[in-house]
C-alpha cells in the first residue's frame, strides 16, 4: 500500500548502520537493540520480536528467508522488489507468518548511492523473528 504524502526527512548516511554478514546490507537495531537481541535469542531459545533500520545498496539484498510470525515494513527511502513486486519509499507493506520472500533493492549494482539514486531504507517490525532459507542475498 502506498501511503499518499508521507515524506521522510532522514539523513541515512548519518545512521550507526552495523554489517549483517550479507553483502552491502547493514542494520540499526532499534527493539531489542543490538546485543540484547543475541542475548535475547541466546537465553529464551526462541526467536523474539524485532523493530530494525535495514539499509539494502542498489541491486543488492536481504537472503531468502519465512517469517516466522507477521512482519511489517515502512520503506522510508529507495524501494525494493521480491515476488509481490515493487515497493518504492512510501509504501507498506505486511507479510503473514509463513510466507516467504527474498527482497532486492532496486537499482542497479555498482553504482555509487545518493540524493538520486538512494539505497533502500526500510523500517520493519518482525514478530517472532525469521527463518533464512538461504545464506546471502547477494
Amino acid at each position: 500500500m502506498q501511503i499518499p504524502g508521507l515524506r521522510r526527512q532522514i539523513d541515512p548516511d548519518g545512521l550507526p548502520w552495523r554489517a549483517t554478514g550479507v553483502a552491502r546490507v547493514s542494520l540499526v537495531s532499534l527493539h531489542p537493540c543490538g546485543e540484547d537481541l543475541e542475548r535475547s535469542r541466546a537465553v529464551s531459545g526462541a526467536a523474539v520480536d524485532s523493530a530494525v533500520l535495514i539499509r539494502m545498496e542498489p541491486g543488492h539484498g536481504y537472503p531468502a528467508h519465512r517469517h516466522l510470525g507477521v512482519e511489517e515494513v515502512l520503506v522510508l527511502a529507495g524501494g525494493y522488489r521480491d515476488g509481490r513486486g515493487v515497493h518504492a519509499e512510501g509504501s507498506f507493506v505486511r507479510y503473514e507468518a509463513g510466507s516467504a520472500h527474498s527482497p532486492v533493492a532496486c537499482g542497479e549494482r555498482g553504482r555509487p548511492t545518493g540524493r538520486d539514486y538512494p539505497a533502500c531504507v526500510l523500517f520493519a517490525i518482525a514478530r517472532a523473528g525469521i527463518e533464512l532459507l538461504e545464506e546471502d542475498g547477494g
